[in-house]
């Protein structure tokens, strides 16, 4: 090596301080959000099976976790309504007493603005058919009239107290309609995090779990393909035209290197999201003592702020955070 022996790379790795000082990569809580599921009816936090350590929580324990986010400084929630009953339109969603728009009203009430509320916008947790819109005669996604319940759906969080939507169902032309009706209706200062760049992934298996999926067959006829990189950049300048404010890559893991070629591209906000598959694989290895789990968990996330991401959708939030503030 040109310099050796006075040029020692490894000066710099000698100790925990100096490895402290030099970090490139810093995680912090205000960087993370905590995915959430509350299930309508409930009594008691269900526990996911293929999430071990994540539930279903009732009301009461939802809110009780959304205080515990916001004394632990995280950046904010992203709420997941489980409904009792659901039907092909997906009616539950746009119901101001829905169980997703009763718990923003529930976190918003208890945070207030020391977090930020966030809502998944989609209607694949309450259609009977699982998928993300409403279908045609023919079975098929129908993107158009998906597009005009979406509207109404991102109107009736704002009215809820949503401080952030988040639509992830992948039609084409959805941040534009959501951005139109939020303004017509007076939520201008309402945030869009759109799900830009979604592929259609084996990883989001447990989530299926966590949200009681209906679904049959797949989603690609509107989620990414995994082999395709220059989609994701499309997907992206669409959606920063139409008017979102920050932009996701989802999963994270995988596709490291499209968090990367965004961030390098955009301006605005790059938000990632670690997961169920990508936590459950963790979860799963280290209860079999395969792996260091905190170790494990610390170097996955930083490795999805090295790729670029501003932002960290992760179920270990909370977890992590309480571990940051002793480092």
């Amino acid at each position: 090596m040109p310099g050796f022996p006075e040029v020692r790379p490894r000066r710099l790795r000698s100790s925990e301080a100096v490895r402290r000082l030099v970090a490139e990569t810093s995680l912090e809580p205000r960087q993370l959000i905590l995915p959430m599921f509350v299930r309508e009816g409930a009594r008691e936090p269900i526990a996911i099976k293929s999430m071990p350590g994540v539930v279903q929580h009732t009301r009461d324990t939802a809110r009780k976790a959304i205080a515990e986010a916001a004394q632990l400084g995280l950046g904010g929630v992203m709420l997941f309504g489980v409904p009792t009953s659901k039907d092909p339109e997906g009616s539950g969603a746009l119901d101001p007493n829905g169980i997703l728009n009763v718990a923003i009203r529930d976190a918003v009430s208890e945070a207030g603005d020391a977090l930020l509320v966030m809502s998944d916008l989609c209607l694949d947790e309450f259609t009977s058919h699982g998928h993300c819109g409403v279908l045609d005669s023919a079975g098929r996604v129908d993107n158009d009239a998906t597009l005009s319940l979406y509207a109404e759906m991102g109107v009736a969080q704002a009215t809820a107290g949503a401080h952030v939507v988040g639509p992830s169902g992948m039609m084409d032309g959805q941040v534009g309609v959501i951005r139109k009706a939020l303004d017509a209706a007076g939520f201008i200062d309402t945030v869009i995090l759109a799900y830009a760049v979604k592929y259609a992934s084996a990883f989001f298996g447990p989530f299926r779990e966590a949200v009681d999926s209906s679904l049959t067959g797949d989603r690609k006829t509107y989620q990414q393909d995994n082999a395709n990189a220059r989609d994701a950049i499309r997907e992206v300048d669409l959606d920063i035209a139409e008017g979102a404010d920050i932009v996701m890559v989802k999963p994270a893991l995988p596709y490291l290197d499209i968090v990367r070629q965004i961030r390098d591209h955009v301006t605005v906000p790059v938000a990632a999201y670690n997961i169920s598959g990508e936590y459950a694989m963790v979860e799963a290895a280290a209860a079999n003592g395969w792996i260091d789990r905190d170790k494990a968990i610390l170097e996955t996330l930083t490795s999805i702020r090295r790729a670029g991401a501003d932002t960290i959708l992760t179920y270990w939030a909370t977890e992590v955070a309480q571990k940051l503030r002793y480092r």
